[in-house]
């Protein structure tokens, strides 16, 4: 799903629950918050739900008059730290900035998820999204995504990709371009997006496609090439990248998407204040330069367009996921 179209579905989905975003708040929070709020990103630092996370809590802080303490939680692609807030009490100091896959794609991918995103997490609101790039190195000699696939078809076997994790959208890209174009190479995951183009650098792998705030700083000094985003339509933050099928390969697009959630049980009143303030803070202009300078879109909006937004995802993406014929035990 591109970004334009996310704004648009949101735009809408809002438009149907606009009554309860206006009306006031019938409980009270209380006291709250009276203690530090913790936002667990279940990725490695330096990766885009830390980035995103670090500059809106930030700010987020001195709104509610609490520290608001990110802490990372790295390991089984995102899934250890979303199932802890899954699992945690519900008393409006627990939280997760989680991912596409965590939130929905691995509740197709596994057998047996130890949490329901679905049942056991409260969406909060939607914060940002960002295209996937895809690179290789400079000196690999592959000049643009057709010459990828070429020279993958060439050298079957030959070829790895680093990923943000198990299911993520970084792996699960490159597995649909790989059904797309009849190629094969080896998933390699990693715990955040910079260890996975460290990789990628250290010649681990041979290519990549994760998101643009772990790459582009690597394409500007000349040692990665992109090759195409992962979205519909050109980035305005990535203007001379072209997308998959302006690159010659039409129906892949996808957006890496990051969103705050709570335990299930979190009142009502808690979740409406939190996402009142995070959107305050995500239309501060000092906020979206920063994020754009990180290639990321602030998004913002209400918890109940989160949840249907989540909903059409599983509804897209189940159909794409079992195409891939990827499946986690």
């Amino acid at each position: 799903m591109t970004l334009r179209t996310s704004r648009r579905l949101f735009a809408a989905l809002a438009a149907c629950g606009i009554a309860a975003a206006v009306l006031p708040v019938a409980a009270q929070t209380g006291d709250w918050p009276s203690k530090p709020i913790r936002l667990v990103v279940p990725y490695g630092a330096g990766s885009s739900p830390d980035v995103i996370a670090r500059i809106i809590a930030e700010r987020l802080s001195p709104r509610l008059g609490q520290p608001v303490i990110v802490e990372n939680r790295a390991g089984a692609g995102g899934n250890n730290g979303t199932a802890a807030v899954a699992k945690a009490e519900g008393d409006g100091y627990q939280y997760v900035i989680s991912t596409n896959g965590p939130l929905v794609y691995n509740t197709v991918l596994y057998s047996k998820l130890p949490y329901d995103p679905f049942k056991e997490l409260r969406p909060v609101v939607l914060a940002g999204g960002q295209a996937n790039v895809c690179v290789v190195p400079s000196d690999s000699g592959i000049e643009n995504l057709r010459g990828l696939v070429t020279a993958m078809k060439r050298n079957p076997g030959k070829f790895n990709f680093s990923s943000t994790g198990v299911g993520s959208l970084s792996q699960l890209g490159v597995e649909l371009l790989k059904v797309k174009t009849d190629t094969y190479a080896v998933h390699i995951p990693y715990a955040s997006s910079p260890l996975a183009v460290m990789a990628l650098l250290q010649g681990d792998v041979q290519f990549a496609c994760v998101p643009a705030v772990a790459v582009m700083p690597h394409v500007k000094s000349g040692k990665l090439r992109p090759l195409a985003v992962s979205t519909a339509k050109r980035s305005e933050l990535t203007p001379d990248i072209p997308t998959m099928k302006e690159a010659g390969l039409p129906e892949i697009e996808n957006l890496a998407w990051m969103a705050i959630m709570a335990p299930a049980s979190t009142p009502d009143a808690i979740v409406e204040r939190m996402n009142r303030e995070i959107n305050a803070v995500l239309d501060m202009p000092e906020v979206r330069s920063r994020l754009h300078a990180q290639y990321m879109e602030p998004i913002g909006g209400t918890p109940q367009a989160l949840q249907r937004f989540m909903q059409q995802e599983l509804r897209v993406m189940t159909p794409i996921i079992k195409r891939t014929g990827v499946t986690i035990d």
